[in-house]
């Protein structure tokens, strides 16, 4: 159950990363909603990344991160 989980929120991150590349969706309350769910992991990342990076690999890095819960689980 909890490996189910994970897996939805990683796909929650990818829909995130892949919407925020749309910016016509970017009003819409379901995007919203899926940032908000999305940030709720990726802004304690993104704090301790530096400012001047040309691209945001904090989703990247949460996803690792939860992919080795599931492989130590």
């Amino acid at each position: 159950m909890i490996r189910f989980l994970i897996n939805i929120y990683v796909l929650v991150i990818i829909t995130d990363a892949v919407l925020s590349y749309l910016p016509q969706f970017r009003h819409h309350q379901w995007v919203q909603f899926i940032k908000k769910l999305a940030d709720y992991s990726l802004d304690p990342i993104r704090k301790l990344l530096p400012r001047d990076t040309p691209f945001d690999i904090s989703p990247l890095i949460v996803i690792v991160i939860l992919q080795l819960i599931i492989a130590l689980w």
